[in-house]
């Protein structure tokens, strides 16, 4: 995972979880922590921010003093993100996203040439340059244009800006759609879907009606030449089960055999585990 100075998930409880990303404490909503009570409690008085809800989705974050910079930067192994605080109280880094950045770089590694692969949902870039730092060649997908260009410096600061990333910023259902119709197909498909979300053009994304129809999509582009498929998740329902039957009705029985699922965690400072999403790999090396 990451060394301790560059993040840790110190503790969690009551809702919440106390994380350090580089020098600096953050306090923040958890949803998957809500039944656990805190281990060590007199840590959190340490928080360098604090972010409260004021509606659905958005917040404001309360700082300690003024020190605390709107941006700044972690580092793993070569990989390296610039942060801050967003409205929606994330920073742009999910931790527990770090065992995948090496099961990719693995698959990756292990075939000998170079894979063209496809990151949707892609964020700020964590699996894209995972992939290209191990010789893939990736197409980044998010339908956000902002959280692209944030992602091109991660790539910047990873000395991975002449890497052979395609940066895209566009809906990606659509952009899927269109890949097929052009004819194009993939090695590998990265998926992070959220649950809710918009396209640049107002389309309306709904996990738990859209998935099945972009998992078949993916299918598609890996027919003949895929090499693995990576989909993690983190809406409420969808078990490891769930996702492991959707990923295998999608491949279709080519595929045959049950695909690898499980749930993604975080281990706090003092050993105990949070819940951190589902992830889904199925690949046809070795790895």
């Amino acid at each position: 995972m990451f060394t301790p100075d560059q993040y840790q998930l110190l503790d969690f409880g009551e809702g919440r979880r106390l994380e350090s990303f580089g020098p600096w404490r953050l306090d923040r909503p958890c949803p998957a922590a809500e039944k656990w009570n805190r281990s060590a409690p007199d840590a959190w008085a340490s928080a360098d921010a604090r972010f409260e809800r004021t509606g659905a989705e958005r917040g404001e974050w309360i700082t300690v003093g003024d020190a605390m910079p709107k941006w700044w930067t972690i580092s793993r192994g070569q990989l390296h993100f610039e942060l801050k605080r967003s409205e929606f109280g994330h920073v742009g880094l999910f931790a527990e996203q770090a065992a995948n950045w090496d099961w990719i770089a693995r698959e990756v590694a292990s075939t000998g040439r170079r894979l063209k692969i496809l990151n949707l949902f892609a964020y700020t870039g964590g699996s894209t340059l995972a992939a290209a730092a191990a010789g893939a060649e990736v197409v980044h997908v998010d339908a956000a244009r902002n959280t692209v260009g944030w992602a091109r410096r991660n790539a910047e600061l990873s000395g991975l800006a002449e890497a052979p990333i395609r940066w895209i910023g566009e809906d990606a259902m659509k952009f899927v759609k269109r890949e097929h119709r052009r004819g194009n197909r993939y090695d590998a498909v990265i998926l992070d879907p959220p649950s809710y979300g918009h396209g640049p053009r107002g389309e309306v994304w709904r996990l738990a009606k859209h998935l099945p129809r972009l998992l078949a999509g993916c299918a598609a582009l890996l027919a003949e030449r895929g090499r693995f498929l990576l989909l993690t998740c983190h809406t409420p329902g969808f078990t490891p089960e769930r996702l492991g039957a959707m990923t295998a009705e999608a491949l279709g029985p080519g595929e045959a055999g049950a695909i690898p699922a499980e749930t993604l965690r975080l281990q706090d400072a003092g050993g105990r585990f949070l819940p951190s999403g589902v992830v889904v790999r199925w690949g046809r090396g070795t790895v």
